[in-house]
């Protein structure tokens, strides 16, 4: 996510963004997140998109056990700590650099002891520093609301790409605001085959799930 502060005056409908934190039930836990709209604005509030990929996870649609998982643009961190919680073997939960110390605090806040060490919060911003990550290393791609600012499509394609193989799975949740967010999944469906999987009707979050394409072999 951006690292996009915000003044005060804001809509009363946001209020709830406001909140020093959120609470949530998710894979038999309680978990409870620290948010910071003043210090880190979008990248430290619970949005519903996240919400509604923890949703959907906990359906059992998409298999975690013993998967190997990333999540881009974490945020609070939500879904890769609810991914680890529902038994991921591994997950990176990735964001820029600004937003690591208040993601691993909640992350640290959120996971049991024991569990700790198949959680790592790393720094990512997209299309730098890939070589950092295994080419084709993960078997589950995650990102919330992260199809917004048109500047980084391209580079949030080639991350995803590089990221993931053939029989990896990438799920996007994201609510589709504008002409530039229906662009992306253009672009996404250039890569990757996309099916819309769910749909939260209530909250106007659609999840995607995209899969890579066979690489052209030129005879």
């Amino acid at each position: 996510m951006a690292l996009v502060p915000y003044d005060g005056n804001y809509l009363p409908v946001l209020s709830k963004l406001h909140n020093s934190s959120a609470e949530f039930h998710f894979a038999d836990h309680n978990v409870r997140l620290t948010q910071d709209w003043n210090k880190l604005g979008v990248a430290a509030v619970v949005w519903d998109a996240a919400v509604v990929m923890c949703m959907y996870l906990e359906l059992g649609q998409v298999e975690l056990t013993g998967k190997v998982a990333i999540e881009l643009g974490a945020g609070t961190g939500l879904v890769g700590i609810v991914a680890a919680l529902l038994g991921v073997k591994k997950v990176t939960i990735t964001d820029c650099e600004p937003a690591l110390g208040f993601l691993a605090a909640n992350v640290k806040e959120n996971i049991p002891p024991d569990q700790l060490g198949a959680v790592e919060v790393s720094e990512l911003t997209w299309g730098q520093g890939l070589e950092r990550y295994p080419t084709g290393g993960f078997d589950i791609v995650l990102g919330a609301d992260i199809v917004y600012l048109e500047d980084t499509f391209p580079s949030l394609l080639q991350t995803m790409e590089h990221l993931s193989s053939e029989s990896s799975v990438v799920l996007l949740a994201c609510k589709i605001r504008y002409e530039r967010d229906t662009n992306f999944l253009s672009m996404l469906k250039q890569r990757f085959t996309v099916h819309e999987v769910h749909y939260d009707k209530e909250r106007d979050i659609h999840i995607y799930k995209a899969v890579k394409l066979p690489a052209r072999r030129d005879l």
